[in-house]
């Protein structure tokens, strides 16, 4: 028993550290959209991490199953779709928006996950889950009015949202036999040839010269070793030991880490209900992992 809640302790660790990863590349992602589109970041940030990982796991890649080799294929289309979909959504919203209607898997998991796997979320799952979003929200959105309205922008978003539900599901499924680490690298794989093929088309010619830029290669480099490689590798392994209402809840812990990295680097600043949002996301983190079990009498 106390090694069981020592793994789920060192793997809720460990994303939570992925979500520190993610945050802080919100303020690379928004200085290097100046000199790199959105498709073709994705291309280049998926590619460094496909290639190195590929490069160090070769041994493991010659040695795998047909069953991994599907599940990975299927786990990076909706990869790929639910950062496409972010992406292009963000031109037609707010980022405040972007964010907060992006997490919208914290809801969906735990419902998409008793449709498809028969496990029947909790009550203190789904009151965990409203708590995130509604924090996700305070933290997210800046006026009522916007908060309410709906654009093309919105759905594109909320379809990214349904996608990386998707992704979280079918990496706690699949994780469980298959071997995480190839999970990882197919994903990584299939987004970056998606993002290749499809880049042309969404976002024209690319300036090549900016290659040349130092500022440039140094954000590319953080974005497919450490946001790429080292985060989805580790998402992938730490789920196999989290339910994926726990997992979907600590991820949306990015929101929190990327406000945080706006302040650091960029001079943003969070509001007084943007604090009371991350305090109401602790508290959702702390109810699922506990459900205040230590509140009650033992009999």
């Amino acid at each position: 028993m106390k090694n069981k809640k020592l793994v789920t302790f060192a793997a809720s660790a460990g994303l939570l550290l992925v979500t520190i990863i993610w945050g802080a590349a919100f303020a690379v992602v928004k200085n290097s959209l100046d000199y790199v589109p959105p498709i073709y970041m994705m291309a280049f940030r998926f590619t460094i991490a496909g290639v190195v990982m590929s490069l160090v796991f070769i041994k493991k890649l010659i040695r795998i199953k047909k069953e991994e080799l599907i599940h990975g294929v299927g786990i990076g289309v909706f990869l790929f779709l639910a950062y496409a979909f972010q992406t292009i959504g963000c031109n037609y919203t707010t980022a405040g928006k972007n964010a907060f209607l992006t997490t919208i898997y914290v809801i969906l998991v735990p419902f998409l996950n008793w449709i498809l796997i028969k496990r029947r979320p909790d009550i203190f799952s789904v009151i965990a889950a409203a708590l995130s979003i509604t924090g996700i929200g305070l933290l997210s959105l800046e006026g009522i009015e916007g908060a309410l309205s709906m654009n093309k922008g919105d759905v594109l978003t909320l379809i990214c949202g349904f996608c990386y539900a998707l992704q979280i599901i079918f990496i706690a499924r699949w994780s469980q036999n298959d071997d995480p680490v190839l999970l990882a690298i197919l994903q990584i794989i299939v987004a970056a040839l998606l993002s290749w093929i499809t880049a042309p088309f969404i976002d024209g010619d690319m300036n090549w010269s900016v290659l040349g830029n130092s500022d440039v290669i140094l954000s590319m480099l953080y974005l497919g070793l450490l946001s790429t490689m080292v985060a989805f590798a580790l998402q992938t392994i730490c789920q196999k030991y989290l339910a994926p209402s726990l997992a979907a809840l600590l991820m949306s812990f990015e929101a929190v880490f990327g406000a945080l990295s706006g302040v650091i680097f960029l001079g943003e600043v969070i509001p007084p209900r943007g604090i009371v949002g991350c305090a109401l996301m602790f508290f959702a983190v702390v109810l699922s992992e506990t459900k205040f079990s230590f509140l009650r009498r033992k009999k």
